[in-house]
């Protein structure tokens, strides 16, 4: 679906009018050429993140504009995955996992107080080191509706949640963030859930992207499991108040 271009640390995603909704920084939908993946240095320190992407966008030689995600991993990284009508393209890095406990796996609920020192909060603007970030760009051949756009995000997020899981013991990080997009032109579809054609191709795409990616980042070095062994993230240990409605 997508012809894929790598330069200067940015990934472009380009397809001829396109309609994408996209979770990361100034997302939401759009119709656009081309989608961007931008990977940002160490001890990155922009804060005018429109115009950081702008910037980064023209040195690379790029005059199409869309929706852009931004990661600390390098582009090297991304990884593509085909099945039926769908295209994923993913970059992987899980510096900075966000651990969900369930009951069972913790014996500490309450008090909110991270399980490690390294869980006291994303913080990336005060270190040095790269966020690692999962970036998702999940795109379809079919033409969605609005509401059937909107789940493929949910689908994607779901998908991503369940690989990262099996491969660091949490289903995501604090940058996680996708894009989902479709074909206005293509052969129109209403759902787009997991028992779909277009949601099990998302499913199949974004879970072996993902792991992919993973293996080439962490080709040389294992993969951090849980926030104890990362460089920092979060633990929602909280505990919420349920009750009967």
């Amino acid at each position: 679906m997508f012809e894929a271009t790598r330069r200067d640390g940015v990934c472009r995603l380009a397809r001829p009018e396109t309609r994408w909704l996209s979770t990361g920084h100034a997302g939401g939908e759009s119709r656009a050429d081309a989608a961007f993946n931008v990977t940002v240095p160490e001890g990155w320190p922009e804060t005018d993140l429109d115009a950081y992407v702008e910037r980064r966008l023209s040195a690379a030689g790029f005059d199409e504009r869309g929706p852009a995600l931004l990661t600390g991993v390098g582009q090297e990284h991304a990884r593509r995955a085909r099945f039926g009508p769908v295209e994923v393209v993913a970059t992987a890095g899980v510096s900075n996992p966000a651990e969900l406990p369930v009951d069972g796996e913790s014996s500490d609920w309450g008090d909110a107080s991270p399980t490690s020192d390294a869980a006291a909060g994303d913080d990336r603007e005060e270190r040095d080191d790269p966020v690692g970030t999962v970036n998702v760009f999940v795109g379809t051949t079919r033409s969605l509706e609005p509401g059937a756009l909107a789940n493929l995000v949910a689908v994607a997020a779901e998908a991503k949640a369940a690989t990262l899981l099996a491969r660091c013991g949490a289903p995501g990080t604090t940058t996680d963030a996708v894009v989902a997009a479709c074909d206005p032109a293509g052969d129109p579809v209403t759902f787009s859930g997991s028992a779909t054609e277009v949601g099990n191709a998302a499913r199949v795409c974004v879970r072996d992207a993902v792991r992919a990616s993973l293996d080439s980042r962490y080709d040389a070095d294992s993969i951090p499991r849980g926030v104890d062994e990362a460089s920092y993230g979060v633990v929602a240990d909280d505990r919420a108040t349920v009750s009967p409605i």
